[in-house]
């Protein structure tokens, strides 16, 4: 059973009973027929439905911000952000799918040869609690409107949510079997993934659930795409904007609650404004409201849930005992994390060699370009980077060198409709978002006419 619980008050907001296994078999044949049916659907009927989708958001933004604070902890602002971005994603598929899709013309000795890029079929999606509509937007949009259909499992503590967005694509109007949500227990994933209608499969959300998930997808041969953790690094030179820097390392860590597989976790400072740098950091953590999520006010709010809190507090003391310095925060009570900063971290510490899924930044120092790229380099993760510098010579040398799936210059890591997303390593394979996301779930077709 799906169990949704306020993290702040600890309220049960709601239970979701499993489905059993006659009503999955349903929605499996159901997606497998839909399909049938929505891959002839015109191009501008597909897109004309994702337009009414992102009008409703819009329009239902707040209760659906609302959902989505209450049973995750979202600060309230944020989840505001998140459903307008959801929009934003609408949109960009909407103005760009038809050129996305478009067959692609190869001058061979044929008389004509071109790619065509065709739907698959029905996919599942395993997603996360953590941006639990803007992940399933992010996939779901581009997926349908390549002309697949979408069966998608939620995570449990995100039960109301799930129904909320099933529910805004059948008003938008897409056909019964299109979209569905499935509440299933992690038993009953298998039996999806073996299922001969599922034809490929996408998860967001920890390494160890893809290693998992993606062993059943490659034992039936099942494409699959996967955005799994990360622990990216904000490396600091001494000609960067540091006033300018300090405020993007602190959204770059603590936005969400420090709840992102895209956050700045280690902080690398160059050894010539380290000990200013820090100075000016921890004034900052400082001053982070924490409080209530559904105060406009609060910028920290509380962790999905106790036993994410623990495992970080967890991660912390083991650093410390290792050595760490415990400059600012450390407590917790509860769900709450204190926003914290650890100093004088090494690689072999949990807090740079594990993701950290909360408020917590590890500050390590560097002396050279090279000593920087090895430190952020030195992770199993590979899902983005940032670096803060005026150096353009430098910029270009670091964007080969670094082990990433993204490199931001000046900027935290962040997910854009017109840019593709994901990462290597433990981070996972395969993109998400703009024209490479919309064609990894297509069958990329070569047609030669002589």
């Amino acid at each position: 059973m799906y169990t949704s619980k306020n993290p702040y008050t600890g309220e049960i907001l709601g239970t979701y009973p499993f489905i059993d296994q006659r009503a999955l078999d349903q929605k499996l044949e159901r997606a497998v027929k839909a399909f049938g049916k929505w891959r002839r659907e015109p191009l501008p009927g597909r897109l004309g439905l994702i337009d009414q989708l992102g009008t409703l958001l819009l329009d239902r933004r707040e209760e659906l911000s609302m959902e989505m604070t209450a049973e995750m902890g979202k600060p309230i602002t944020q989840a505001l952000a998140e459903i307008e971005k959801c929009a934003w994603l609408c949109r960009y598929y909407v103005e760009n799918a038809e050129d996305h899709l478009a067959p692609r013309f190869v001058d061979t000795d044929a008389s004509s040869s071109f790619v065509r890029y065709d739907p698959l079929g029905p996919v599942l999606a395993i997603m996360p609690w953590n941006y639990p509509f803007c992940q399933v937007f992010r996939f779901a949009v581009p997926a349908l409107a390549a002309g697949n259909t979408a069966l998608v499992k939620h995570a449990p503590n995100v039960g109301g949510c799930a129904g909320r967005i099933e529910n805004l694509f059948e008003e938008a109007g897409f056909p019964p079997g299109v979209f569905q949500n499935l509440y299933i227990a992690e038993a009953q994933v298998s039996d999806v993934i073996a299922s001969p209608g599922i034809r490929a499969v996408t998860l967001t959300g920890s390494t160890r659930a893809g290693k998992a998930v993606g062993a059943l997808s490659g034992e039936h041969l099942k494409k699959m795409v996967m955005e799994l953790g990360g622990s990216n690094a904000l490396i600091v030179f001494p000609d960067a904007d540091l006033e300018q820097t300090l405020k993007t390392c602190l959204e770059a860590r603590f936005q969400n609650t420090g709840q992102s597989c895209i956050a700045g976790k280690r902080l690398l400072l160059h050894a010539d404004i380290a000990a200013e740098f820090s100075s000016r950091l921890l004034a900052g953590v400082e001053k982070l409201s924490c409080g209530d999520p559904m105060d406009p006010e609060t910028y920290i709010g509380v962790l999905a849930r106790e036993d994410l809190a623990e495992n970080l507090q967890e991660q912390m003391q083991k650093s410390l005992k290792m050595g760490a310095e415990l400059a600012f925060g450390g407590s917790r009570k509860g769900t709450y994390f204190q926003p914290t900063v650890l100093l004088g971290v090494t690689p072999e510490m949990p807090v740079f060699a594990e993701e950290t899924f909360g408020p917590l930044l590890a500050v390590a120092t560097f002396e050279s370009e090279q000593a920087a790229i090895s430190l952020s380099n030195q992770s199993k993760f590979g899902l983005g980077v940032s670096i803060f510098t005026k150096d353009a010579e430098r910029i270009e040398r670091m964007a080969g060198e670094l082990e990433e799936g993204a490199v931001f210059v000046n900027s935290l890591v962040k997910s854009d409709p017109r840019l593709p997303f994901g990462g290597i390593g433990d981070s996972g394979y395969g993109r998400e978002l703009s024209q490479e996301g919309i064609r990894e779930f297509t069958n990329v077709k070569t047609v030669y006419i002589r």
